[in-house]
């Protein structure tokens, strides 16, 4: 008997299966707001230097208590290309004939700037408080805005690695309480940062978190899904995370402050760790690890649950055992070596790290770009989360159908020519934008659900926890792609297109999984890999002989 016997007879989609994947998916909501989070937290808001009028003539000394902030504004601050108040610098001395008609410009060293010594002055409007207002990050500083994100992604990648790796060696559940633990509290933190630094170093151990969960929570829906409910649990679970980005709008919106916004997306994980204590094993995990009694009372707890109390009594650890000698036999212990050890799974290793990087870097490229669109950002961050709807939808139904190779190469091929077609098309370039940002998160629903079935039981959620390391590594050099347009304007969209394009093209390579059980060891991918190409030279062969016949009865005629 197969797992996937095994788990058709403790009620295949059940009760249990429903509220898994539900309250697996309610932590997904917040993922967005913290992957997010900087759009808002981390705006530069406008900005000039603090007015400091040093008037050597005692007429317009008089005359500033009767001015109002635009005049001021005026004399204090230099214009500059684009007729708007310069923001790092300032007039040394106050510029008083600006506003007179009939004054005549006085000599040039009146016309000296300076930097802003005494801060700035910022429009608090949108934003009461952002770090940018706070720790004065702008001018010279402005780079570590991007750099703060920077940091938070080397953490999410980071957590891929490490904690990736141990979710396999001491299960899923584990991993996924420790990980909401460390968000609950890191999260927590980063809202009392008193400096820049310490903001760095609770952001990095936050996106280490949420690596953690995030690929705790793939797995443990995946590895309780029944073939045939995979694709719409997993859609379920993306539409969870677009419906963060849209509650991220409204929060944000509603709080302006940042300590009091990075506090609000933070607490719920205190909530989700009091409740994570309902989640069970993956049974298909602790047969790998030799855990069989564990397995089978997981197995008969998901029976009850499902109404199947009697069939789970007839799972006993000796039918188990039974059902799973040939696991038993399976190394048990996994490294990363193992996802290059062998030519099939080498394969689908290499495709999918490409497939990963190329998603998240242009994904990120355009998310975190929200100010220079032009649109209100609250509004933008809408609509950006309202179109993962319809492309989620249209990905899940072409998976369901068409196949999930299909179905990745073409949403990448779409989004890299909509991003390369931003260079052409300015006047509808948000437009756009929103089309390539909605084909980018297809694509990671199904990156995320192709990669869970590629990848063997044993080395499933390492496999995804370096799929996810080479999504960081994309979001830890978009940032750093965005500073090109200083020098060539339209250098970072054709990164950020080409990108998806070459991956578009490496998808093709990876072997389809439609329908098919998960497989539970590297033999079965092998075995899968060798069946393959054994009908494909087998249908050469046909091919080559049916050619020969041809030839041979032309010739005889």
């Amino acid at each position: 008997m197969t797992f996937a016997k095994l788990l058709h007879q403790v009620g295949g989609m059940g009760r249990f299966q429903i509220i898994n994947v539900a309250l697996l998916s309610i932590p997904v909501l917040l993922m967005a707001s913290h992957n997010l989070l900087q759009n808002f937290t981390a705006a530069i808001p406008e900005h000039h230097c603090k007015i400091h009028i040093n008037a050597n003539n005692t007429r317009y000394l008089n005359a500033t208590l009767h001015l109002n902030s635009q005049d001021l504004l005026q004399v204090a601050i230099p214009m500059d290309g684009n007729q708007q108040p310069e923001k790092c610098r300032r007039f040394v001395t106050a510029q008083w004939y600006f506003l007179d008609p009939n004054a005549t410009e006085s000599n040039g060293t009146q016309l000296d700037t300076e930097p802003c010594i005494e801060g700035w002055t910022y429009d608090r409007s949108v934003y009461t408080s952002t770090i940018i207002t706070e720790w004065d990050l702008v001018c010279n500083l402005r780079k570590l805005q991007q750099v703060a994100q920077s940091i938070y992604m080397a953490g999410v990648l980071v957590g891929a690695l490490l904690l990736g790796g141990l979710s396999d060696r001491f299960g899923r559940k584990a991993m996924l309480i420790w990980s909401l633990l460390q968000m609950a509290v890191m999260g927590t933190c980063t809202a009392f940062s008193p400096n820049y630094i310490l903001y760095c170093v609770f952001r990095f151990l936050s996106g280490m978190a949420l690596s953690g969960f995030g690929l705790s929570i793939a797995c443990l829906i995946v590895e309780w899904i029944p073939t045939q409910y995979r694709t719409i649990t997993i859609a379920i679970t993306g539409f969870a995370y677009t419906m963060g980005q849209i509650l991220l709008a409204g929060v944000a919106y509603s709080i302006p402050d940042w300590r009091w916004l990075q506090l609000t997306v933070s607490l719920p994980f205190f909530i989700f760790l009091i409740y994570s204590w309902w989640f069970a094993e993956s049974a298909r995990w602790l047969v790998l690890s030799g855990k069989t009694d564990t397995a089978v009372k997981v197995l008969q707890r998901v029976a009850r649950v499902n109404g199947k109390r009697e069939e789970g009594e007839q799972i006993t650890t000796e039918v188990k055992r039974s059902n799973g000698k040939e696991l038993s036999m399976v190394k048990s212990s996994y490294t990363v070596v193992d996802l290059v050890r062998t030519p099939a799974i080498r394969q689908i290793f290499f495709c999918l790290s490409a497939v990963w990087f190329s998603t998240s870097f242009s994904y990120y490229g355009l998310a975190m770009d929200l100010q220079n669109f032009g649109v209100n950002i609250y509004l933008i961050q809408l609509i950006f989360g309202a179109v993962d709807f319809p492309a989620k939808v249209v990905v899940t139904i072409s998976m369901s159908y068409i196949g999930r190779r299909v179905t990745l190469s073409a949403s990448l091929f779409l989004a890299g020519l909509v991003i390369i077609g931003n260079i052409f098309l300015q006047i509808v370039r948000t437009s756009l934008a929103v089309i390539g940002k909605g084909c980018l998160s297809a694509t990671f629903n199904c990156v995320f659900l192709f990669t869970t079935e590629l990848y063997p039981t044993p080395i499933r959620q390492t496999g995804l926890g370096f799929g996810s390391t080479m999504a960081r590594i994309g979001g830890i050099v978009a940032p750093m792609v965005k500073m090109l347009d200083e020098y060539f304007t339209f250098l970072p969209p054709v990164i950020y297109g080409a990108a998806p394009l070459i991956s578009g093209i490496a998808a093709i390579f990876l072997p389809e999984t439609l329908n098919k059980p998960l497989p539970d060891t590297i033999e079965e991918v092998e075995s899968r890999s060798q069946k393959k190409k054994g009908k494909t030279e087998d249908t050469n062969e046909k091919i080559l002989l049916q050619s020969q016949e041809k030839v041979l009865f032309k010739e005889t005629c």
